[in-house]
């Protein structure tokens, strides 16, 4: 006699929210192929654009962004290089994502002003940790005093060095196979090491994303140095589940 499979238990607000997105990228699909101005050549999406009004509608429905998140990401937005970060429904999905996996160790390769790190801590434990890595000292302590408005400053361990040496630090130490999560945001030259050194340190069944690799498709056709230039500009993922 086969015995029935458990029902998974989701909090409302993550199953709405995951739905939504879900929801978001079927809706591209759809109108991608059944109605060609989706899909002319000028916009190359499978998403509505960002300005329309149902992605706003999509929005309004599945992001549940924390007040100090929100002043965070509204901060950054005025910096220089501030439209270069994650966008907020990129935050969620990892906070969704280290909830459901119950994450309580993450890596966070390129701090800037932390909104990451943030997203990511609100998404852990009251003992979980946020190892997130920056050259420069300056954004971070503009995000610090949000860090602490949102009462998770102490969940976040900023390392002002390269992130290849913290990497190596952790793996030295011995914490190979202890992370839950892990996002690489930082410069693409050593993006192959980052990769190779976030995988030792992962445990199994760990989620790796890495940000800025598909270049809206332009990986298949330009050259290395083109690709280089367009991948800071257009945020995508890649995940790996370990």
């Amino acid at each position: 006699m086969t015995q029935p499979v458990p029902r998974i238990s989701v909090p409302a607000a993550l199953a709405l929210g995951s739905a939504a997105l879900g929801a978001a990228f079927a809706s591209g699909l759809f109108l991608g192929r059944w109605f060609p101005p989706w899909r002319s050549r000028q916009e190359k999406r499978l998403l509505p654009p960002e300005d329309s009004p149902l992605w706003q509608y999509l929005l309004s429905r599945s992001i549940r962004e924390h007040p100090a998140l929100r002043s965070l990401r509204l901060l950054t937005l005025e910096q220089p290089q501030g439209d270069s970060m994650m966008t907020r429904e990129q935050a969620q999905l990892l906070a969704n994502l280290a909830r459901l996996i119950k994450a309580k160790k993450a890596l966070d390769l390129g701090t800037f002003t932390g909104y990451s790190a943030l997203a990511l801590a609100l998404a852990l434990p009251p003992a979980g940790c946020v190892v997130t890595c920056e050259v420069d000292a300056g954004p971070p302590e503009l995000g610090r005093p949000l860090w602490r408005q949102a009462e998770e400053e102490h969940k976040i361990d900023l390392r002002l060095k390269p992130a290849l040496e913290t990497l190596d630090e952790l793996l030295a130490a011995g914490e190979a196979g202890t992370f839950d999560v892990a996002v690489v945001d930082a410069d693409k030259e050593n993006c192959t090491a980052y990769y190779e050194r976030c995988l030792q340190l992962l445990r199994p069944g760990g989620v790796l994303a890495v940000l800025s690799v598909l270049c809206q498709g332009e990986v298949l056709t330009d050259s290395l140095a083109k690709r280089q230039r367009k991948a800071c500009l257009f945020p995508s993922f890649l995940f790996f589940l370990g």
